[in-house]
């Protein structure tokens, strides 16, 4: 069976409070979070959008999609991710996810119902066009947690090796990710 057409989702935005700066320039190895993440979507997607806050400014490699939103939350990006993809199944990566791998999004694709997840989140996953009503209902309400969504939607869950859904929320935690990713000799 041949594979479906996918768009990949890159989640730049965010405050970044934890952190202190923006997560997409942060490094990680010899390229940035967002270079990484961006190279990685390329690998399974036939289709890439960066989303997030153009007023944010962020110095990134690719064009950037601004969510249209006053709102801070993944499910601003996601809406307007899915909204603009031109695939039904797009495959929703935040940017501080430096672990993931080529093989656990195409697990999450693969199996998409309305949705597909991990059993420890919402993100990264995979979302079909159908998902859009809800998510853009959910958005226009102020509801914004999108693992409260979930229960409106029909969802499949995938088991992924819990080291590749980790994120780094703060530089100490990227730090750990990097030398982590640096003892198992990953790319």
């Amino acid at each position: 069976m041949a594979r479906s057409a996918l768009t990949g989702l890159l989640l730049v935005g965010g405050a970044s409070r934890r952190f202190g700066s923006p997560k997409a320039s942060a490094p990680f190895g010899e390229e940035t979070l967002a270079a990484r993440a961006w190279r990685l979507l390329g690998e399974v997607c036939d289709e890439r959008i960066a989303v997030g806050k153009s007023a944010d400014g962020l110095a990134l490699p690719f064009a950037l999609l601004d969510d249209g939103t006053p709102v801070r939350a993944p499910l601003a990006g996601l809406v307007a991710g899915v909204r603009a993809a031109a695939h039904d199944v797009c495959l929703c990566l935040p940017v501080d996810c430096p672990l993931m791998t080529a093989d656990a999004l195409r697990a999450l694709a693969e199996a998409c119902a309305d949705a597909t997840v991990s059993p420890s989140g919402p993100l990264p996953g995979a979302y079909r066009k159908s998902a859009l009503p809800v998510l853009e209902r959910r958005l226009a309400e102020g509801r914004l947690a999108l693992r409260d969504a979930l229960s409106e939607l029909d969802v499949s869950t995938v088991e992924l090796d819990g080291a590749v859904l980790g994120n780094a929320n703060t530089v100490a935690e990227l730090e750990r990710m990097h030398g982590a990713w640096l003892e198992t000799g990953r790319s």
